[in-house]
């Protein structure tokens, strides 16, 4: 079976249990900011700011081990100032870059991060057709396995 992959990264961003129990963790700067509003995989209409948008956008899988996908992931960073946008950029970073080994159960099932890097640093992205909103895009590869 194929892990749900942008299920196993929401579940890990936005923990089920409290954020005080994992002192010293570096989502807690991220939930901090964002709360639970990390959609997938995009931001429903008239969305409170700030906040993520994610999916996977691809990535590569082995013959040799089924059961180990790397996915790729996209992460839009949204805040109502650039300064704000780059500011959730951060904390994703944080969040994600250089994690081992952390265990997330998503559906019932324990599956392992076993590794997560950036691919692409951080995109400053400014629309002109949509006022007060500013985007920071960046990419993740993320292994996950059983």
């Amino acid at each position: 079976m194929i892990p749900d992959s942008n299920a196993i990264i929401r579940e890990y961003l936005v923990p089920t249990v409290a954020p005080g129990a994992f002192s010293g963790d570096p989502r807690l700067a991220l939930i901090a900011l964002v709360g639970a509003r990390i959609y997938c995989p995009r931001l429903p209409e008239r969305h409170t700011l700030p906040a993520i948008g994610f999916f996977t956008r691809g990535g590569v899988s082995t013959p040799y081990i089924p059961e180990l996908i790397s996915p790729s992931f996209q992460f839009d960073c949204w805040a109502n100032s650039l300064m704000g946008a780059r500011e959730v950029y951060r904390d994703i970073y944080q969040a994600l870059q250089g994690i081992q080994n952390i265990p997330v159960t998503a559906g019932g099932v324990t599956y392992y991060i076993k590794s997560a890097r950036e691919e692409v640093q951080g995109q400053d992205l400014i629309d002109s057709e949509i006022q007060n909103y500013f985007r920071v895009l960046t990419f993740f590869e993320i292994i996950v396995s059983t």
